[in-house]
C-alpha cells in the first residue's frame, strides 16, 4: 500500500477508545432477542413430568432450564400480577398409563404465600435447600413449587433490568444520531474564514476544494481586472504579460517600463527606493552599538529603534493604517553553499520557496523591473509576493508583497534586500496586506572552500492581529519570523545539499545503503515527504481547518483534499489532522525522544509496542539528529518499514516519517526513481516556546520583559487516506479515526515524559 490507509485500519490498542468501540448495532441485536421473548400478565411456574424426568430440574442430572416469562405489566409495582402467579404439578400416573400425555395442574399461590416468598426473595434471591424446605413447610408448598418460583422470580427481574437497560441504549442512540446530523450540518454549512463563501455546495457535487479554488480564480480575476483599467493600456481580455527584458522593443519590455502608473511610480524611482534600501541595509548589517544592543541573557541582537529613527529619519507609521507592530533582528553564520548558486536561490521564486519549505508556503515573482547582468543578476530588480507560514494551523501567515533588488558590492560581496513599496499595496486587495518588509535581507560575503558568510537583518511591520495562547509569545516577540529562524533554516539546507552532492561518505554516515545512486534516491525521496509535510500542515489559504473539540480536550484542526492525479501522493480523500501543545520540556530532550526507534514503541500507536528494526541510516548533516532512516516494524499479522526524516537546526526540529511499501522503498534502496512512489507524510514539529526570550525591539516607550525558563511548542500532524476513490464523500468515522489517533499519540508522549499535566 505505502501509506496509512484507514479503510483496512488495525484492530488492537487502535481504536481503544469509547467512542470507536461502542457497537450500537450489536447491542441492539441483543436487545432485540430480549424484546422478542412472550410475555405474559403474570409470573408463574411450569413444571412438566416429576423430578427425575428431566423436566423442569429437581434430582437429575442436568441443570435447571429457566423459562423466562415477562412482560411490561409484570414486576413489583403490580399487585394482581403477584396474585395471578400460578404453579403447575405433574401427577405420575400409575404404570398401564405411563404411555399417556401427562396431565399438567396448575397451583395458584395465595397472597400470604407470595408476601412470603417476596420477603425471603429480597433477602436472599439464591435460597439454598435449607432455606427452601424451611418455607415449603411453613407455607405448604412442595420444595420444588418454591423453587420453581424464585427461579422465574429472578428471570422476571432480570427482563425488567434489560428492558430498563435497552430504553437507556435507544436513548442514547437517538442522541448519538442527533449529533451526527448536526455534525453533518455544520459541514455543511461550512464558510470559508476569508471569504465568507461556502466551503461545500449544497447539492454535495461541488468538492470543498473545488470551491476553494473557484474563490481564489474569482478574487485573481478581480484584481487582474482592477489593474487592467488603473493600466488603461490594455482592453479587457488582453494580455498583460510582458518579456521584461532591457530591450528596445517595446512588446518585450516589461509593464513597470512603459507606464507612470500602475503603481503610480515610474522605473526611475522604484530604482531609487531600492538603491535607498540597500543603503539602508548595508548599515543595518554592519552597525554596532548603540543601534544594536546584545542581550546578555540571550545572546541576540536586539535593535534599539529609537536610534533607528534618528539613524534613517523614518516617518511615523501612524497615517491613517491600523495599528502595526515593528520587528527587526539581525543573525550572522556561515553556510556551506557558494556564492553564486546562493545568489541564484534568492532570485528564482521556485528555489525560494524550496529552501525554506517550513517558512514560505507560497511564493511568486509578480513582474521583473530589471533582468540585470546575466548570468550572475547584478543589478535585478524584481517585484514578488510570499505568504508567510509557521508550522501550524493555530498561527494566520504572513502575506507581503515587496521589491527585490540584487547587487554585487564587491568583488566577494554580495547583497540581496527587499522592501515593500506603499503604492504597491493602494491598488491590492487591503485584506492581503498584512504585513510589509522595511529594508530587510542579507549580506554574503565569499569564503574559501565553498563557503559564504552571512549576515541577515529581517526588518518587518506587521497588523496587529490575533494569536492563539500557545504561539502569542514566539509570535509577538518576533522569533517566529526573525533572522534567527531564516538563518538557521538556510545553513541546515545548505548543509543538506552538501551531504546529498557528497562523493566520499563516511560508512558510519551510510549504513543500509550500498551504493551512492541508493543514497541519493532515499534521500531524494525523504526531502520530498519533508516539502509535502510543511505545506500540508501550515494556516496557508491551500487548505480550510475546522476546529474539533474531543472528549480528551485536545484542541484538534481538521482538513480534507481530493487527490486526482498526483502521482506522489495516494489518490483518494486525504485528511490531515493537527493539534499543538506546550510541553514542559526542552526541545532537544522532545526531538531526541521522539527520533529515537528504541523508544518509537512508546508512543506510535501503529507499532502495537512492537519492537522496530533498523534498516537504514543516512547522515545529511554534522548533527547526528540530521538523517534519514528506514525502520521496520514487527508484529504478529505483518512488518511494515517507515520511512523518517529528522532534521534539527538552531531554531526549530522536526521528525517527519510516513508507512512506505516493502518492495517500493527496495527498489528506491537500489537506486531507482523514487518520484513516482506515493507517500503520505505524518510527523512531528519542535519549537521553544518563547518565554526565555526578550522582545526584539527595544524603545523608550515600552517596557522590557523578564526572563523566563520555556518549555517546547509541539505539533503533532497525522494524516491518512480515509477512501482510495477521490469521488468518495469524508465520513464521521473517518475524522473520528485521525483525531483517535492524534489523541492517542499526544496522550502517549505526555505519560514517556512524565509531564501529563503539562
Amino acid at each position: 500500500m505505502g501509506v496509512v490507509d484507514m479503510t483496512n485500519p488495525p484492530t488492537k490498542d487502535f481504536f481503544a477508545s469509547p467512542a470507536l468501540s461502542l457497537s450500537l448495532a450489536g447491542i441492539f441485536r441483543d436487545a432485540g432477542a430480549t424484546a422478542a421473548a412472550p410475555t405474559a400478565s403474570a409470573s408463574m411456574e411450569v413444571e412438566e413430568g416429576d423430578e427425575g424426568s428431566g423436566g423442569g430440574g429437581g434430582s437429575g442430572s442436568k441443570k435447571d432450564d429457566t423459562v423466562e416469562i415477562s412482560s411490561e405489566n409484570s414486576g413489583p409495582a403490580r399487585s394482581r400480577s403477584e396474585d395471578d402467579l400460578l404453579d403447575h404439578d405433574d401427577d405420575e400416573d400409575d404404570a398401564d398409563k405411563s404411555k399417556k400425555k401427562k396431565r399438567k395442574k396448575y397451583h395458584r399461590h395465595t397472597a400470604d404465600q407470595i408476601r412470603e416468598m417476596e420477603a425471603l426473595f429480597k433477602e436472599s434471591p439464591h435460597p439454598d435447600e435449607k432455606q427452601r424446605q424451611q418455607l415449603s413447610k411453613q407455607l405448604g408448598l412442595a420444595p420444588r413449587q418454591v423453587k420453581f418460583w424464585f427461579q422465574n422470580r429472578r428471570t422476571q427481574i432480570k427482563a425488567i433490568q434489560e428492558r430498563h437497560e435497552n430504553s437507556l441504549l435507544k436513548q442514547e442512540l437517538d442522541k448519538l444520531r442527533d449529533e451526527n446530523k448536526a455534525m453533518r450540518e455544520t459541514i455543511n454549512k461550512a464558510c470559508c474564514l476569508n471569504c465568507g463563501m461556502a466551503t461545500t455546495a449544497k447539492d454535495g457535487s461541488i468538492t470543498a476544494e473545488e470551491q476553494q479554488l473557484r474563490i481564489e480564480n474569482a478574487k485573481l480575476k478581480a484584481e487582474v481586472e482592477k489593474l487592467r483599467t488603473v493600466i488603461g493600456k490594455y482592453p479587457p481580455g488582453a494580455s498583460t504579460t510582458g518579456s521584461c527584458s532591457s530591450g528596445n522593443d517595446q512588446e518585450n519590455r516589461s509593464s513597470l517600463d512603459f507606464y507612470t502608473g500602475i503603481f503610480g511610480l515610474e522605473k526611475s524611482r522604484i530604482m531609487e527606493i531600492v538603491n535607498q534600501a540597500m543603503e539602508e541595509l548595508q548599515k543595518m548589517a554592519t552597525a554596532g552599538e548603540p543601534l544594536w544592543v546584545r542581550s546578555v541573557e540571550t545572546g541576540r541582537e536586539i535593535l534599539n529603534y529609537d536610534e533607528y529613527v534618528k539613524e534613517f529619519f523614518v516617518e511615523s507609521s501612524s497615517n491613517g493604517r491600523p495599528k502595526r507592530s515593528i520587528e527587526a533582528s539581525r543573525e550572522t553564520g556561515v553556510v556551506f553553499l557558494d556564492l553564486p548558486r546562493l545568489v541564484q536561490s534568492f532570485m528564482d521564486a521556485n528555489q525560494w520557496k524550496e529552501m525554506f519549505p517550513c517558512i514560505i508556503s507560497k511564493a511568486a515573482t509578480v513582474d521583473v523591473i530589471c533582468h540585470g547582468e546575466a548570468p550572475n543578476k547584478n543589478g535585478a530588480v524584481q517585484l514578488m509576493f510570499a505568504e508567510l507560514q509557521m508550522l501550524t494551523p493555530l498561527v494566520p501567515t504572513r502575506e507581503v508583497y515587496f521589491v527585490r533588488y540584487c547587487k554585487q558590492l564587491s568583488a566577494e560581496q554580495w547583497a540581496i534586500v527587499d522592501v515593500s513599496i506603499d503604492k504597491v499595496e493602494e491598488n491590492i486587495d487591503a485584506s492581503l496586506v498584512k504585513c510589509r518588509k522595511r529594508p530587510s535581507g542579507c549580506i554574503i560575503q565569499d569564503k574559501t572552500n565553498g563557503h559564504c558568510k552571512v549576515i541577515w537583518v529581517e526588518h518587518l511591520e506587521c497588523q496587529k492581529n490575533t494569536v492563539h495562547t500557545l504561539f502569542r509569545t514566539i509570535v509577538r516577540s518576533g522569533l517566529a519570523f526573525g533572522a534567527r529562524h531564516w538563518m538557521a533554516t538556510l545553513q541546515h539546507q545548505c548543509e543538506r545539499l552538501v551531504f546529498f552532492m557528497a562523493t566520499n561518505v563516511p560508512t558510519k554516515d551510510s549504513t543500509g545503503v550500498a551504493t551512492l545512486a541508493g543514497r541519493k534516491s532515499i534521500l531524494k525521496l525523504a526531502q520530498r515527504m519533508t516539502w509535502s509535510f510543511c505545506h500540508s500542515i501550515g494556516a496557508s489559504s491551500y487548505h480550510t481547518w475546522n476546529k474539533v473539540s474531543t472528549k480528551t480536550g485536545e484542541d484538534i484542526r481538521v482538513s480534507s483534499r481530493k487527490n486526482l492525479n498526483d502521482p506522489g501522493e495516494p489518490h483518494g480523500v486525504i485528511v490531515c489532522a493537527v493539534s499543538s501543545v506546550w510541553l514542559p520540556v526542552s526541545p532537544t530532550l522532545l526531538f531526541d525522544f521522539l527520533r529515537d526507534e528504541s523508544r518509537r514503541s512508546e508512543w506510535d500507536i501503529m507499532s502495537n509496542g512492537g519492537p522496530v528494526q533498523s534498516i537504514a541510516n543516512l547522515a545529511k548533516g554534522k548533527d547526528r539528529g540530521n538523517a534519514v532512516t528506514i525502520q521496520a516494524m514487527k508484529s504478529k499479522e505483518n512488518s511494515m518499514w517507515v520511512l523518517q526524516d529528522s532534521c534539527t537546526n538552531a531554531f526549530e526540529s522536526m521528525v517527519v516519517f510516513a508507512h512506505v511499501d516493502v518492495t517500493g522503498i527496495q527498489s528506491v534502496i537500489t537506486g531507482c526513481d523514487s518520484s513516482n512512489m506515493a507517500i503520505l507524510p505524518s510527523g512531528f514539529s519542535i519549537l521553544p516556546d518563547g518565554l526565555e526570550s526578550r522582545p526584539l525591539v527595544i524603545s523608550s516607550r515600552h517596557e522590557k520583559s523578564n526572563d523566563t525558563e520555556g518549555g517546547s511548542l509541539l505539533t503533532v500532524a497525522f494524516q491518512i487516506l480515509t477512501n482510495s476513490s477521490p469521488t468518495a464523500k469524508l465520513t464521521m468515522e473517518s475524522l473520528e479515526s485521525v483525531n483517535t489517533i492524534v489523541s492517542c499519540t499526544l496522550r502517549n508522549i505526555k505519560t514517556s515524559l512524565q509531564c501529563e499535566d503539562g
